[in-house]
């Protein structure tokens, strides 16, 4: 079996484990495991609190400084909902492309990376292959793998994070942040409106300041950042509140997120908000004090900047023969926790964003194709 070969049935191995991010990661991080200890190498979990989910590091060929970290997540976004032409968790093959949840993100990267292990064993530098949990869901689970690798593994040359970019250099990201609101009102009939507090019509109201500051920080944004759209966005993602048109509603809840390029503190422009939500909270516990706001930050990632990675741009244009100028995405990744670390690190990876979290996700098979050769210089250059 060639290379490209086991890399598909690799990616069929992948794709058919459900790892929705509400779920359990933990059947295909042992399957890892014993693919990688059926060519000897020895893994690293580190695992959530709950012990439900697991990162996973291991090191391929000698421990010695000078090596290359291939960075991917396990987790895939759901499929309820979706409208589906075929079972999303079995890899479907038409028209040039594999269709299946996490094709394009991002297992097929990790099933080409796993398939290139037999030849990253010989080389002289190592791979450091890393694989996170709870991506989708605010990058998560990536931090205390990280952490570990930081003080575990000798000193990378850089850190190359598989997520889809059409195999093109991408050398920074915005900034993630996310956060839950819930407002707990006082029940009354809504003709009383002085006998009760309105969880719905306080969240409307701490909505509108959401809104201002969205308004705000697109007047005041960079056009010339890299990024598209340039400015930090701040957009509602979920609300629920209230049970009958005549009740003032006892709870309302929503969730948003703020994505920042590099240059904006994700602190000081959610600060406004906070001052609110924590002036709101007094007014209505004067009145009844078992109401308020709590605000809950989610999850916090850090954006991916252009600062250190040269070198790191230099090596894969080697492998990848691409030569035009890095780019900025708008979406968020694990690249900016890795850089943090002290890696110098970049995005490349197969497949488009665009094909990535819709029904009949795929990636173009030239893609995984343009990925294999990735990989066959890597192994090359690192031997």
């Amino acid at each position: 079996m060639t290379d490209l070969a086991k890399a598909r049935s690799i990616l069929e191995t992948l794709v058919a484990f459900d790892t929705t991010s509400a779920r359990s990661n933990l059947a295909l991080i042992e399957w890892v495991e014993a693919y990688l200890g059926e060519h000897g190498i020895a893994s690293n979990r580190v695992p959530n609190e709950g012990g439900d989910k697991a990162n996973l590091f291991a090191t391929c060929g000698q421990v010695v400084e000078g090596g290359v970290i291939l960075s991917g997540h396990s987790d895939v976004v759901p499929v309820e909902g979706q409208d589906w032409s075929s079972d999303p968790w079995i890899v479907r093959e038409a028209d040039g492309k594999y269709f299946g949840r996490g094709t394009c993100d991002m297992k097929g990267f990790l099933a080409l990376a796993l398939a290139w292990v037999p030849q990253f064993v010989k080389g002289s530098r190592p791979v450091h292959l890393a694989i996170s949990y709870d991506e989708e869901v605010g990058c998560k689970g990536a931090p205390a793998m990280i952490e570990r690798m930081a003080v575990t593994i000798p000193a990378p040359r850089l850190a190359v994070i598989g997520e889809p970019s059409s195999m093109k250099i991408i050398t920074g990201h915005k900034g993630i942040c996310a956060f839950e609101v819930n407002i707990r009102g006082h029940e009354a009939h809504s003709s009383l409106v002085d006998h009760g507090i309105s969880a719905n019509m306080v969240a409307v109201h701490l909505m509108s300041k959401l809104a201002e500051i969205a308004r705000e920080l697109e007047a005041c944004a960079n056009p010339d950042n890299g990024f598209d759209p340039p400015q930090a966005t701040l957009t509602i993602g979920e609300m629920q509140g209230g049970t009958a048109v005549n009740i003032l509603a006892g709870h309302a809840r929503f969730v948003f997120d703020l994505r920042c390029p590099p240059d904006v503190d994700p602190d000081a422009a959610i600060e406004p908000f906070r001052e609110l939500c924590g002036k709101v909270d007094a007014e209505m516990k004067a009145k009844f004090p078992a109401t308020g706001v709590e605000l809950q930050q989610l999850a916090s990632a850090p954006a991916m900047t252009h600062a250190g990675s040269d070198d790191a741009v230099e090596f894969v244009r080697k492998l990848t023969g691409e030569n035009t100028a890095p780019s900025q995405v708008a979406y968020g990744a694990e690249g900016g926790q890795f850089q943090r670390a002290g890696f110098p690190t970049l995005i490349c990876g197969p497949g488009s964003i665009e094909q990535a979290h819709q029904p009949d996700e795929w990636l173009a098979i030239s893609q995984f194709e343009e990925g294999a050769r990735f990989m066959e210089r890597l192994a090359r250059e690192l031997a």
